[in-house]
């Protein structure tokens, strides 16, 4: 078995509520609530769930864009939790995220050389201006850009360039890991074919590693190895793409499943309609956090005891229920 290249241990983002006079802390968001796995080198990892999941923060904790409140991340050998501002720089040249929304995530003052070679002034990687402009233009020329593009603004573009410049940015540094948060979910779903296209490309030709972090899951099954199913901050399944798709194990993924189009027409699929509402994530069920919603649930178990992810079978397929283990 070789090393994973990212092993995440039992990560908890809570976020304080605070209220009255001195603005105390009067409750909390269980944002993320004890997530766990590992991922190899050159391997995608997708991220799905209801908006609200935790599938962000669990992206943005491991990058420690956000603190986690608790858990470790280890990169590459090095902890990522315990790091200090110098080595954290350090780790950020090998891990880089793609925002979710294109037109809030490029500073509008700014020329796209200037977006682009941001950081490769930070961590000094052109010594001379020829260097540096060399770079840019090599990665425009990457995420399929034109050199002509680097002296113009993002509010010259359209929300698929903006997200191409996004990528471009993302890998001026030569990450090995980068974590793509809903990378496509504001484009159109012609240009989200081109961008994921994109993706699958650079990753050959790159050597990345992806977290890909998603509510569609049609988009997830097509670029993901692997699939990590979370609800209200817990992972409640995570399989191999194929494995997933074809036989769900949760009851939480068999109704996402159900709700996915079927592109033909004398297909017929069952809708799982689940009842109610997502739980509130500052007071979370007791026992398995499904258990308000799902049609198996047993009273006496699933309320009471918390179900953890536990193989079934040998594809590496892993789910957290106690009734399907």
């Amino acid at each position: 078995m070789t090393t994973p290249l990212l092993q995440v241990r039992n990560l908890v983002k809570q976020f304080p509520i605070r209220g009255g006079l001195l603005q105390r802390v009067v409750d909390r968001v269980h944002a993320v609530d004890d997530v766990s796995f590992d991922l190899c080198a050159g391997e995608t990892l997708g991220v799905v769930g209801e908006s609200g999941c935790g599938k962000s923060t669990t992206g943005r904790c491991i990058l420690r864009l956000i603190e986690p409140s608790a858990g470790e991340v280890h990169f590459d050998g090095k902890d990522v939790t315990r790091a200090g501002k110098e080595e954290l720089r350090a780790l950020a040249r090998d891990m880089q995220i793609i925002f979710q929304d294109p037109y809030a995530s490029l500073n509008p003052r700014m020329t796209v050389a200037a977006i682009i070679g941001e950081a490769l002034t930070i961590h000094k990687l052109a010594p001379t201006r020829a260097a540096y402009e060399a770079r840019i233009v090599e990665l425009l020329e990457t995420v399929g850009l034109s050199s002509d593009h680097m002296r113009r603004y993002p509010h010259e573009f359209s929300g698929g360039q903006r997200q191409r410049i996004g990528i471009a940015r993302a890998l001026a540094v030569r990450p090995k890991l980068v974590v793509c948060d809903e990378a496509v979910s504001a484009l159109d779903v012609s240009i989200q074919a081109q961008v994921i296209n994109l993706l699958e490309d650079l990753q050959q030709q790159l050597g990345l590693t992806y977290i890909f972090i998603a509510h569609d899951l049609s988009v997830v099954e097509h670029i993901s190895d692997r699939v990590a199913v979370m609800y209200l901050g817990r992972i409640v399944e995570i399989a191999p793409a194929r494995d997933l798709y074809r036989n769900p194990r949760h009851p939480y993924t068999e109704a996402l499943l159900s709700a996915v189009p079927i592109p033909d027409p004398t297909v017929k699929r069952e809708r799982i309609r689940l009842q109610g509402d997502v739980p509130s994530p500052i007071h979370p069920p007791s026992g398995c956090h499904f258990h308000t919603r799902c049609p198996i649930a047993q009273k006496g178990l699933c309320d009471v005891m918390r179900p953890e992810l536990k193989p079934v079978g040998d594809s590496g397929h892993q789910v957290s229920c106690h009734l399907r283990g």
